[in-house]
This record gives structure tokens, C-alpha cells and sequence, in this order.
């Protein structure tokens, strides 16, 4: 083999290696870019079920509202099943992409919890935080983007609250509740911290900033979406002996 052609293979096996290694990056970068617009619907998402709280009439003009109401006459539901399937995709490819940090074995994880309990780095323990919920979120968030993909036309005052209460939903919807806002609250402070957004002048002073306003963020979610259950309860209790009627039939 000619000089030349050693230096030519030398370059061409550098290049792999160079592709190879932003491969990771490229995968970090789209964990964070789903990550990120997960957390957004999900802020978005707990404060328009919230519209509960403001009384059935609000609640049902939000949901004609994401039915396209305005546009056509009576709202298309399937408009709703777009949306979830949307979300659903984008949920699933997060999944798979954040999976290759999961412990892939008992002792990998064996070795996490000695690393975190030797260094007693809080923002560890916030990664294990987040690889809990992970995991919780997989299973109680597919159930509940399947119902909504698939029964786009039960969702509404009566017809929500007959689902958390009559069909005695409302403890995977506590969990799950629970599950996303822990996960999306931790998950941009992370990638806040990752990503260096709020470093400032001063990073450390700044990362104490980053995690009140996170912990105050979960902390107001969890009331809201807390008081949001407990609302359609009240209202699925009241409305059990005419389950399966809808807000409409009732308003006439």
C-alpha cells in the first residue's frame, strides 16, 4: 500500500469516527428538542382540563374550541385524534431516544445508586427522578393518548368526568398527573442546566434560581391538576345515574 493511500484510509477512518461520534449529540439534541415540546403540552395540556374549575360551560367551549368550532359547524372530534396521534408519535420517539440511558441491567443500576449515594449530588437524584416517572409515563401516558386518539368524542363535562369517576379512572389518572408533572418539571430544569439557557454571570447562584422556580412550578401544577380531578369527580358523582349523557343533551 502507497503512502498516499495509507494517509487516504488514515483520513477516511477519521471521518467515520468524526460521524460516528456526533451521532450522540445528534441524539442528545433530539431528546431535548422532544423533551422540551412534551413539557410544553403538558403545562398547556393540565391548565385547559383546568377550565373545570371555572364551571361545565367553560370546560365545553374550550373542547368545541380544539374541535374547530369556530371553523366548522359543531366541532369534528377527529380533529382531537390528529392531535393526540401527533403527540403520541412525538411521545414515542422520546421514549425510545431517552431508553439508552436507562440501566440496562440490575447492576447498572446497582452502580447508580452507590455513584449518587457517594457523591450526594442533588441533581443526581433528579435524574433518577426522572427515569421513575420515565417509566410510569410510558405505560399511563400511552393509555390515556390512546383514548384520546381513539374516543375523541368523550371528552367534555359530563362525558370526562363519567370516565374518571363511573369507570374509576381517576387513580391512573392521579398517578399519571403525578408522573408528568414531576417528569416535565425536572426535565426543563435539566435541560435549562444542560444547555447552559440561565447560566449568566453567575451559573450556581442561577441553578438555585432554576430549581425554586422549578419546585414552585410542580408544586402549582399538582394543586391545579389535583383540584381539576377532584372537580370531575364531583361532577361524575352527581351525574352517574344518567352515565353516558352528554353535556349538550343536558344543557337542553
Amino acid at each position: 500500500m502507497s503512502q498516499q493511500d495509507s494517509t487516504i484510509e488514515l483520513l477516511t477512518g477519521r471521518n467515520r469516527l468524526n460521524k460516528k461520534s456526533r451521532v450522540p449529540a445528534r441524539l442528545d439534541f433530539l431528546q431535548s428538542v422532544t423533551g422540551l415540546i412534551l413539557a410544553l403540552f403538558i403545562l398547556f395540556h393540565i391548565l385547559f382540563e383546568s377550565s373545570i374549575l371555572f364551571g361545565k360551560d367553560a370546560m365545553y367551549t374550550l373542547t368545541k374550541l380544539f374541535e374547530g368550532e369556530p371553523f366548522i359547524e359543531g366541532g369534528e372530534p377527529l380533529i382531537i385524534s390528529v392531535l393526540a396521534f401527533v403527540i403520541f408519535a412525538v411521545f414515542i420517539l422520546h421514549a425510545l431516544i431517552a431508553m439508552r440511558k436507562f440501566p440496562s441491567s440490575y447492576r447498572e443500576y446497582q452502580r447508580y445508586r452507590a455513584h449518587s449515594k457517594l457523591l450526594k449530588h442533588s441533581d443526581t437524584n433528579l435524574w433518577f427522578i426522572q427515569i421513575s416517572t420515565g417509566f410510569m409515563m410510558f405505560f399511563l401516558g400511552s393509555i390515556h393518548l390512546y383514548t384520546m386518539m381513539t374516543q375523541p368524542q368523550n371528552i367534555g363535562p359530563f362525558a370526562s368526568s363519567d370516565r374518571v369517576y363511573s369507570d374509576v379512572a381517576w387513580p391512573m389518572y392521579l398517578m399519571l398527573l403525578v408522573s408528568v408533572v414531576l417528569h416535565a418539571g425536572v426535565g426543563v430544569y435539566r435541560l435549562i442546566i444542560k444547555w447552559g439557557v440561565l447560566d449568566g454571570n453567575d451559573p450556581r447562584a442561577n441553578r438555585k434560581i432554576s430549581r425554586k422556580v422549578m419546585k414552585a412550578a410542580v408544586l402549582f401544577y399538582l394543586l391545579v391538576g389535583i383540584a381539576s380531578l377532584f372537580a370531575y369527580m364531583k361532577i361524575g358523582y352527581e351525574h352517574q345515574n344518567e352515565y353516558g349523557g352528554r353535556y349538550m343533551e343536558k344543557s337542553k
